[in-house]
């Protein structure tokens, strides 16, 4: 058996240094637990950033998709296959929207979403070809390629990526005023995403999405709304929009559509907006494909006969409460929506990595963003029980009374 370290080294040795992991090798999991190759559990409080709401290797899920496997797992879209069309009716009934185009990865739908929004604009509302903007918001995270990087506000993500593509204005998140202005006869969209999860866990001002759905339906302008983080639950309802009462033109999603199985997201909207598209403008091979289909739609019942929005509802205000209630010298505030929390760090704290080198010793798996925040997303299928164990292992180390406490945790 090769050992922890060993499997560190040739990580470290043969792989592209583009993250910068924990140092836990994990082997194995089961709802919201892991164990590493050496045996030790670990509860996970990170869910691979929501994309295993539905809880490490789903039951349902892996029968799924080992009956898949063994007929037919692609066909590319040259021919079609018995899986998609049950897929796209199945989510578009689910979210209310009467079409849906799927793609594998996040950043591939966020690409198919803005294709979308563009050809909109200069197709329907008469925008000048080339001259199409979308409006975009400080603090985003849609994804890695170099279209999306080059309108982000993060120095790291576009450093040595340019040049960048045009067509892109950047605003502060949750200033109204400031898209009101943005607004020109060019605007087509605007991409928001309901609460920043990379950015932070950073939540609008209340009523934020529900006057940009105004501010766009009079201007003639998309709301493209990015649930790829948000979605499926993770803040307790099938969509974060919904809690403003908000039907976004357009809606990305990604993640936990496959439950963590396999790459599978999708952008939806209706006949008017997604019928730009004809054949030959956009696709991908694997996008649709009958394996990805067969476990997103199992993954999709999961959500709903488990009632996991429900189980947010109840437990998500719960988590917020209590680690509010962590007294710590640290801790500058806590914020979030559902099972979805940013433990926000003070400057003397001396960053979130440490914290979380230390909960891992502790036997709890988060991890830090932007230097600062300690993100907290917990697969939705987790207990109350779970819950307090977690709560008990972030107070151990959140509550240490020095530093020296924090970096010795055990």
């Amino acid at each position: 058996m090769v050992s922890a370290k060993e499997l560190i080294s040739y990580e470290d040795r043969w792989g592209a240094r583009n993250y910068k992991p924990l140092d836990v090798v994990l082997t194995r999991g089961e709802g919201v637990w892991v164990y590493d190759v050496d045996g030790e559990k670990y509860l996970d409080f990170l869910a691979a950033y929501s994309a295993l709401n539905q809880g490490y290797c789903h039951p349902r899920l892996v029968a799924v998709m080992q009956k898949q496997a063994a007929r037919l797992t692609l066909t590319s879209r040259a021919f079609r296959n018995d899986q998609l069309p049950l897929f796209e009716k199945e989510l578009c009934e689910l979210l209310g929207y009467e079409k849906v185009l799927p793609m594998n990865s996040g950043a591939e739908a966020v690409e198919t979403a803005i294709k979308m929004t563009r050809k909109w604009g200069y197709k329907v509302k008469g925008v000048p070809d080339g001259e199409a903007e979308i409006v975009v918001c400080e603090g985003n995270f849609h994804g890695r390629t170099t279209t999306i990087v080059g309108f982000s506000s993060e120095p790291q993500y576009r450093d040595g990526f340019g040049p960048f593509a045009p067509g892109f204005k950047l605003i502060p998140y949750g200033d109204l005023g400031a898209f009101e202005a943005a607004i020109t006869p060019n605007t087509v969209g605007l991409l928001v995403e309901p609460l920043q999860g990379e950015g932070g866990v950073v939540v609008p001002p209340e009523g934020y999405l529900a006057a940009t759905r105004e501010i766009c339906a009079a201007n003639g302008v998309l709301l493209v709304v990015d649930e790829i983080q948000s979605g499926l639950g993770r803040t307790g309802k099938m969509l974060c929009c919904e809690h403003e009462g908000v039907r976004p033109d357009v809606i990305v999603l990604g993640k936990a559509l496959a439950g963590g199985m396999y790459p599978v997201s999708a952008a939806l909207s209706d006949a008017a907006v997604m019928d730009v598209f004809e054949p030959g403008d956009h696709g991908s091979t694997f996008g649709g494909n009958p394996l990805g289909c067969a476990v997103a739609r199992e993954a999709l019942k999961v959500i709903v006969d488990e009632d996991l929005c429900g189980r947010v509802a109840e437990l998500g205000g719960y988590l917020l409460d209590e680690l509010r209630k962590i007294k710590s010298n640290y801790v500058d505030t806590v914020r979030g929506k559902g099972l979805w929390a940013g433990i926000v760090l003070k400057e003397e704290a001396g960053g979130a990595r440490r914290f979380c080198e230390a909960l891992l010793r502790l036997g709890l798996l988060v991890k830090e963003t932007h230097d600062t925040v300690i993100r907290l997303a917990p697969p939705l299928v987790i207990t109350k029980d779970e819950i307090d164990l977690g709560l008990e292992r972030l107070a151990a180390v959140l509550g240490a009374d020095v530093l020296e406490e924090v970096g010795a945790a055990k």
